[in-house]
């Protein structure tokens, strides 16, 4: 099958579209994440996500209600987990995991108490995104543009509270204020991950592109580049070989991206030996 009658379908047009632009998501938002050592937030939001679409199912909720349903969720345990480590004094990672522990155990309650875990349910666990539609693409397409105009309206702010938050803060700027967008940026993110690559996967989403591109890139805005190239060339290809091959999208697309951060570093360690 030649590129031009794969395209040739509706579903892979949309998927393609879809997949493209979360990933790029995921790749800008990622080298904010990494280098804040924050990057396990994706995965401790993803937990949340299986809670919260474990709830949806429960209440038999259509696919476009529940993406808008688990949203305001996710962002509250973003604010959460970033609360719970002003307020209460808990590290990042506890917080993160406490949320994560919280959004687990609720999924499997309402799982079990659903009757057990069904077929959607697990496709949302492993990602299904040949199955976007036109109206969850839409959704897709907002949240892209909110999330990027976020991103260039902070972005001096996120990038001096990345490197020095201290020196951020003595500086007069809000840093609780920057901590907070870019948290709830990262749940809008997770909420649209999960069709690309299932909320099993999320986290490597966010982190693979941004530490591949860290391993190349020779400056901050170079890495966002090509963090977000990265992203974008793995998702085609990854959503391309599950479509030939019939393999499972999301971890084709996961396992495509850890081939290209091993020929960064291959790359880095060249460039070091010279």
């Amino acid at each position: 099958m030649d590129i031009t009658e794969m395209l040739s379908y509706g579903f892979m047009q949309r998927a393609l579209i879809g997949g493209s632009l979360i990933a790029i998501l995921c790749s800008v938002l990622g080298v904010f994440l990494v280098l804040r050592r924050l990057s396990l937030i994706g995965d401790g939001l993803a937990h949340v996500t299986f809670g919260s679409v474990a709830l949806a199912l429960f209440f038999r909720l259509h696919s476009i209600y529940m993406t808008l349903a688990i949203i305001p969720v996710v962002l509250a345990s973003a604010m959460g987990i970033l609360k719970l480590g002003q307020k209460a004094k808990i590290y990042g990672d506890a917080a993160i995991g406490i949320v994560s522990a919280i959004g687990i155990a609720t999924g499997v309650m309402l799982a079990s108490i659903a009757g057990g875990f069904n077929v959607d349910l697990f496709s949302y666990l492993f990602g299904n995104i040949l199955s976007i539609s036109s109206s969850e693409l839409v959704i897709a397409a907002v949240l892209f543009g909110i999330v990027i105009t976020c991103v260039v309206v902070f972005y001096n702010e996120l990038f001096a509270s990345t490197f020095d938050e201290e020196l951020a803060k003595s500086s007069g700027l809000d840093t609780d204020r920057i901590n907070s967008v870019l948290v709830l940026l990262t749940a809008l993110t997770v909420v649209l991950a999960m069709k690309v690559v299932g909320i099993m996967l999320i986290s490597a989403l966010l982190i693979l592109p941004a530490v591949s591109a860290l391993q190349v890139a020779k400056g901050f805005k170079t890495a966002i580049v090509c963090s977000a190239c990265i992203g974008v060339s793995t998702v085609i290809v990854g959503i391309s070989l599950s479509f030939a091959l019939n393999l499972p999208t999301g971890a084709a697309i996961v396992l495509f991206n850890f081939f290209i951060f091993l020929v960064a570093f291959a790359i880095r360690n060249l460039r070091r030996r010279r």
